[in-house]
């Protein structure tokens, strides 16, 4: 408590902040430390979870398959978690506490940056197309020069919303911290409010 009155005192903002987060994540450590849990039910700020390591190529963490990637976690230090075969573990913060699961996209080869420049600058020729993986598209484009200019124009909206994809099925490889695009559909499994009778 001393420690965050000597960072209010200092007069600058930052230091503050930086100090009530530092005490707030031990307010909160302490907090759980009463309960003894298994770690897997730790709330949302009682563990740190590691970045996954990012493939060079791909853009995509180095463990994805099916979909779905693995991480470490690290509980809060004075966290104390009942393992799976009944004892107790405290940890200092240190010790990776469980693994977490994180989506990642199935990716082959396809660049979105490429695909984009094709669509851009030669995709009155058909080359985002045959690229793509597209062949009689492209065919069809390069005879008609892009479809007189209105199927280029279409075309590169298409790639550029990520609408038109490879024709594997597979994802583009986007930049991990890039703009990526995340389609929202409605399913059956959507929650929809129920509306109020008046």
């Amino acid at each position: 408590m001393s420690r965050c009155c000597w960072c209010a005192g200092s007069g600058t903002m930052l230091l503050f902040f930086l100090c009530w987060a530092s005490f707030r994540w031990t307010i909160v450590a302490a907090e759980f430390a009463e309960e003894v849990g298994s770690c897997h039910n730790l709330r949302l700020g009682q563990y740190l979870c590691h970045d996954p390591k990012i493939d060079e190529v791909t853009q995509e963490p180095q463990n994805c398959q099916d979909a779905t990637a693995w991480v470490e976690c690290l509980p809060a230090p004075n966290v104390t978690c009942r393992l799976s075969n009944g004892t107790q573990f405290h940890f200092s913060g240190e010790e990776v506490g469980f693994n977490r699961s994180i989506p990642c996209r199935n990716v082959s080869g396809y660049s979105y940056k490429v695909a984009v420049a094709l669509s851009l600058f030669l995709g009155w020729l058909g080359a985002d197309r045959f690229y793509l993986g597209y062949p009689a598209l492209g065919v069809l484009k390069f005879c008609t020069v892009g479809f007189c200019g209105i199927g280029t124009l279409v075309d590169f909206i298409l790639i550029a919303m990520q609408m038109v994809g490879p024709s594997d099925g597979s994802d583009y490889i986007v930049d991990y911290y890039g703009a990526r695009l995340s389609r929202l559909a409605v399913t059956e499994h959507t929650y929809k409010k129920p509306h109020l009778a008046q």
